[in-house]
């Protein structure tokens, strides 16, 4: 595979609308439902692939697993939980906040246990899951990583960064 190419070969669109499932399964096409009960394929989420967003620098076969630095909140915060999403946007913004160094990476994952969705998200600030966000206690397998994503704007990043902010001088950091 071309190192500046989306593993699926199709690439990644330039206009990619929010919370839409990148990848629908091809199972049950995104419905998340096959026959009577939840699609076994994609565990009932709909997603054909999951993505996590970092700016870890990790290899297909690597493990993102839980107990390690967090992405997110203080710097020397250990995690409860590892977090993936079915949707290109949702982990663009998770490589694009996150801590540390270099640039933001998205990768391909696979969750190799159990997983819910991510309660912080799901019904809290999103009715329902839109951004398709789910966590586990389990590692994720990183599959390859997507190379080529458009990013959000400077506009909508300075925008998410403040109010970030604004939460943390309101003494809100993430809690796992």
């Amino acid at each position: 595979m071309a190192s500046n190419q989306d593993p699926d070969d199709g690439g990644v669109p330039a206009n990619a609308r929010p919370f839409v499932v990148t990848d629908p399964c091809a199972a049950c096409r995104g419905q998340g439902r096959a026959d009577a009960g939840a699609c076994s394929s994609c565990r009932g989420t709909g997603a054909g692939r999951f993505f996590h967003g970092t700016k870890a620098d990790l290899d297909a076969g690597d493990l993102i697993e839980c107990g390690r630095g967090a992405n997110y909140g203080e710097p020397d915060r250990v995690t409860t939980y590892v977090y993936f999403t079915g949707t290109l946007d949702a982990a663009m913004w998770g490589a694009e906040l996150a801590l540390g160094e270099g640039r933001g990476r998205i990768y391909v994952v696979e969750p190799t246990g159990s997983f819910e969705d991510d309660p912080h998200l799901t019904d809290k600030k999103f009715p329902g899951n839109p951004t398709r966000s789910y966590r586990s206690r389990d590692p994720l397998r990183v599959i390859d990583e997507v190379r080529s994503w458009p990013g959000h704007s400077p506009e909508a990043l300075a925008a998410m960064k403040e109010g970030l902010e604004k939460l943390k001088q309101q003494g809100v950091q993430p809690i796992d």
